[in-house]
C-alpha cells in the first residue's frame, strides 16, 4: 500500500480535517508499526463506511471522550441514549407528526373519559388518579424505551461479557488469526486510547450493537402501538396510561371503521389495563421478576458467537448485531426458564383475558363494531408484528398471551357465576387467580388453593354461558339511564 492510498483512506473514513490529523498521527508512529499496517494493503483495512458507522454510533451515543465511554459502560449494558437517538430518527424518517393536533388530542381525552364512565358499570377497580397522556410516536419512544432497556439488561450484560470473552480467550484479540482493522490498536481512529484494547472495545461494541437493535425495534414499534399497555404490561411512569392518536387514526383507516369508534375501543383497553395495574400492586413487580428470572437464565453459545464474530465486518456495529442476536447465539431452554416462561405466558393471558372480558361488557352497548375490533385485537396479540419479533431476538421472550381466548372465557364464566366483585377480588393475591386448563396457572411456584380450584370449576362452564341472555341484560343495563331497573343489576346477581 502506498502512502497516498492510506492518506486517502483516512480522509474517506474520518473526513478532511480529522483525516489529516490522523495522517499526521500515523506519520509519527514507529517504523515497525507503520510497515505492518502498510503491508496489509488497503484491502486489509476496514471500509471507510464501516469506520464512519462506528464514529457516528459513538457520537450519537454521547461517547465523545474516554469519560463518556466509561460512564456509559458503568451505567449499564445498553446505551439507552443511543437507542433513543436511533428510535427517534426512525420516527422522523417515517414522517411521524411532531405534535398531537388539538382535534386529535381533544378526541383522545374525550374517549378516555368516556371509557372510564363505561368501565364504572362493569368493574370494581377504581379509576386511576390523574389523566392519561396523549402522545406522539416520538414521545412514546422517549417514555417507554427505558423500560424495554431494563427488561433487556440481563441479556445484554451476558452478551457483552460473552463478546469480550470470545475475543480475548478464543480469538486472542484478533479475528482470523490476524491483527487487522481497528484491533491493530495503533491505527489512529478517533476513539480513546484505552479502548483500543480489543476486549474493551468489543464490550463497547456489544453495548452499542445491542442499543442499535433496541433503538431500531422501538422505532418500528412506535408506528404500530396504540397505547402504553399494548404489550400487556405497564411501560409508562404515568399509571393512567396513554394513547397515540396518529397510529389510532391510521388503524381506523385500515379497518375502514369510524375513527371515533376505534378510539373508544382502544381507550377502553388502555383504561382497563390502567385500572388493573393500579388496583393490583403486586402485578407489575411480578412481571418484572419473571422477566428477570427468564433473562438471567439465558446462556450464550460461545461457539456460535465465535462463528458470528468471524463473519462480522469488525468496524461496523451493525455487523456485530448477529453476535448479540439471541436467535443465533442464545441457549434458553433450562427448566427454570421453561417454568418462568410458562408463568409469564399464563399471567399475561389472565391479564389480557380479564381486559377482554370487561372491555366487551363495558363497550358492547356503545360500539357497533366491538366484535370485529375484539377479534382483530385477539389475532394481532396472538401473532405479533415485525417489531415485536425483533424484541424477541433481544429478550428471547415472546410477550404474547398464547391462551387469551381461554382466559377471556374463564373470566366471563366467573363473572356470570359469581359477579364482578368476586371476579375482580381474585386479583387480591396471586394464589387467588383462576387456573387455566392443563395445570397452568398464574403462580406456578405456589399450589392452587380452594379459591383457584373454584375458579377452574367456574371456567369449565364457560362454553355453557347463555350469551344471548347476557347480551340482553347488558343492553337493558346500558339502556336504563338511572340504573333503577332490575335489569340494570342483573349481571351482578348471576
Amino acid at each position: 500500500m502506498e502512502d497516498n492510498e492510506l492518506h486517502q483512506w483516512l480522509i474517506d473514513s474520518f473526513g478532511p480535517i480529522q483525516g489529516e490529523m490522523a495522517w499526521r498521527q500515523f506519520s509519527s508512529l514507529p517504523d515497525s508499526i507503520r510497515d505492518q499496517i502498510m503491508s496489509q494493503g488497503v484491502e486489509g483495512l476496514p471500509k471507510p463506511s464501516e469506520v464512519r458507522s462506528l464514529a457516528e454510533a459513538l457520537t450519537a451515543g454521547g461517547l465523545n471522550t474516554a469519560g463518556d465511554v466509561h460512564r456509559t459502560i458503568e451505567e449499564g449494558p445498553i446505551n439507552v441514549k443511543l437507542a433513543q437517538s436511533i428510535a427517534l430518527n426512525k420516527t422522523r424518517d417515517a414522517g411521524a407528526a411532531s405534535t398531537v393536533s388539538a382535534e386529535d388530542g381533544a378526541a383522545a381525552r374525550a374517549s378516555l373519559s368516556e371509557a372510564n364512565l363505561w368501565l364504572d358499570t362493569v368493574t370494581e377497580f377504581d379509576p386511576v388518579k390523574g389523566q392519561a397522556d396523549v402522545l406522539t410516536r416520538a414521545e412514546w419512544v422517549e417514555r417507554t424505551l427505558p423500560s424495554w432497556a431494563s427488561f433487556a439488561g440481563p441479556v445484554a450484560e451476558s452478551m457483552n461479557d460473552a463478546l469480550a470473552s470470545v475475543l480475548s480467550e478464543r480469538l486472542g484479540g484478533s479475528l482470523g488469526g490476524e491483527v487487522s482493522g481497528m484491533f491493530a490498536g495503533p491505527v489512529p481512529i478517533p476513539i480513546p486510547d484505552d479502548l483500543k484494547d480489543p476486549a474493551m472495545l468489543m464490550k463497547l461494541l456489544g453495548n452499542t450493537s445491542f442499543a442499535m437493535q433496541l433503538g431500531s425495534a422501538a422505532g418500528d414499534l412506535s408506528s404500530e402501538v396504540h397505547g402504553s399497555f399494548d404489550q400487556g404490561i405497564a411501560l409508562l411512569k404515568n399509571p393512567a396510561g396513554a394513547l397515540i392518536p396518529e397510529n389510532i387514526n391510521a388503524y381506523a383507516k385500515e379497518l375502514e371503521i369510524d375513527k371515533g369508534e376505534v378510539m373508544g375501543f382502544l381507550a377502553l383497553h388502555e383504561v382497563a389495563h390502567a385500572r388493573l395495574y393500579a388496583g393490583v400492586p403486586w402485578l407489575m413487580p411480578r412481571f418484572e421478576a419473571l422477566i428477570g428470572k427468564y433473562a438471567r437464565g439465558i446462556s450464550i453459545d460461545l461457539d456460535a458467537m465465535e462463528e458470528q464474530l468471524r463473519e462480522a465486518e469488525m468496524m461496523n456495529p451493525e455487523s456485530i448485531a448477529g453476535a448479540v442476536n439471541l436467535n443465533k447465539v442464545g441457549i434458553n431452554d433450562s427448566p427454570e426458564q421453561r417454568e418462568a416462561l410458562s408463568s409469564l405466558e399464563t399471567l399475561l393471558a389472565l391479564v389480557e383475558g380479564w381486559v377482554d372480558c370487561v372491555v366487551w361488557r363495558a363497550g358492547m352497548a356503545h360500539l357497533p363494531h366491538i366484535e370485529q375490533l375484539r377479534e382483530m385485537m385477539r389475532r394481532e396479540r396472538a401473532v405479533g408484528g415485525p417489531a415485536e419479533r425483533t424484541f424477541e431476538s433481544l429478550l428471547g421472550l415472546k410477550l404474547r398471551p398464547k391462551r387469551l381466548r381461554e382466559a377471556a372465557d374463564l373470566w366471563e364464566a366467573i363473572t356470570v357465576a359469581e359477579g364482578p366483585q368476586e371476579r375482580d377480588g381474585r386479583w387480591g393475591h396471586p394464589d387467588l387467580l383462576p387456573t387455566l386448563a392443563d395445570g397452568d396457572n398464574g403462580n406456578s411456584e405456589a399450589p392452587a388453593d380452594s379459591g383457584t380450584a373454584a375458579a377452574a370449576q367456574a371456567g369449565s362452564s364457560a362454553t355453557s354461558v347463555d350469551w344471548d341472555a347476557e347480551l340482553s341484560k347488558l343492553l337493558d343495563e346500558h339502556g336504563n339511564g338511572d340504573g333503577s331497573d332490575e335489569a340494570g343489576t342483573a349481571p351482578d346477581q348471576n
